[in-house]
């Protein structure tokens, strides 16, 4: 009989977790950084504990999945968020790092890549799918890279696919692509899995990434965009962000301004920097 794909996927995991305990039995390390850890079974994070290693987890969804977060947050020493909404949820001492970019990346400068008014990369959300459909995209130059497999070939969005739609676009070319486009645009997602999940208070990657790169881009408001980016323009919806997007991609002088305060703004929040506060409070 086939097995479930559940069980099959469980069974992988399993394999590659005793692969990952065994290379970390061979090391031996004083701490144990776990990304995400939606791969990595209970079992595993026991046994690091166990053996003496700190266990440290990032966790990269909140505030969308802290419910799936806090049930791996009993097996670390440390836990780690992306957005503090959710903080006193989670163990005493659990610590907000924000997004950080990595300079030898994500950096302005000639691009590679085909030059476009517009460029998107991120994941296609049935709710940025529908904010994107419904915004008038004639007369500009349009790409959407990353994953957007639900695209269907009806959809107005489809024409504006850089890549297969079965494929999902590499992280080493979207700095590239970045650097290529005059303008982009931050969405958060709607998707949680609890409706009360949904509102954040911190910036995502991909405004961190765009401002590192020196892209000017539109943002949908968050508390910490407006401590930390006040100069990036916010959108309230598909017909106000294609009115504005018109007007920044007609005015290149205060485009480049904004791209430059923003670049400004984020100058430290480097992987590097992110590090080592990561270290000094393991320590």
């Amino acid at each position: 009989a086939c097995k479930s794909m559940d069980q099959t996927t469980e069974e992988a995991v399993n394999l590659a977790c005793e692969s990952v305990r065994s290379f970390v039995s061979d090391m031996w390390p004083d701490v144990v950084i776990v990304t995400s850890g939606f791969y990595i079974n209970n079992l595993s994070l026991d046994v690091f504990r166990a053996h003496g290693h700190k266990v440290v987890m990032l966790h990269t969804e909140s505030p969308y999945e802290d419910d799936r977060q806090l049930k791996r947050a009993e097996h670390v020493d440390l836990n780690v968020l992306n957005d503090p909404t959710n903080i006193d949820q989670f163990h005493k001492g659990t610590i907000y790092l924000p997004h950080s970019y990595d300079p030898d990346i994500h950096h302005p400068g000639p691009s590679a890549a085909p030059p476009t008014d517009f460029a998107m990369v991120g994941t296609g959300y049935p709710s940025r799918i529908e904010y994107l459909e419904a915004v008038d995209w004639s007369g500009i130059d349009a790409l959407l890279a990353g994953n957007w497999q639900s695209v269907t070939d009806d959809s107005p969005l489809y024409p504006l696919l850089g890549h297969a739609r079965d494929e999902c676009y590499p992280n080493e070319l979207t700095a590239d692509l970045y650097r290529s486009t005059r303008s982009s645009l931050n969405l958060y997602r709607k998707e949680a899995t609890h409706a009360d999940l949904v509102e954040g208070w911190a910036m995502g990657p991909r405004e961190v990434e765009l401002a590192a790169c020196g892209t000017f881009f539109l943002t949908e408001p968050r508390a910490e965009n407006r401590e930390v980016l006040p100069m990036v323009p916010t959108v309230s919806g598909p017909d106000d962000f294609a009115e504005q997007l018109r007007w920044w991609l007609d005015h290149d002088t205060e485009r480049q301004a904004v791209a430059d305060q923003a670049r400004e703004a984020v100058a430290d929040r480097t992987f590097l920097n992110s590090a080592r506060k990561l270290l000094q409070i393991v320590n």
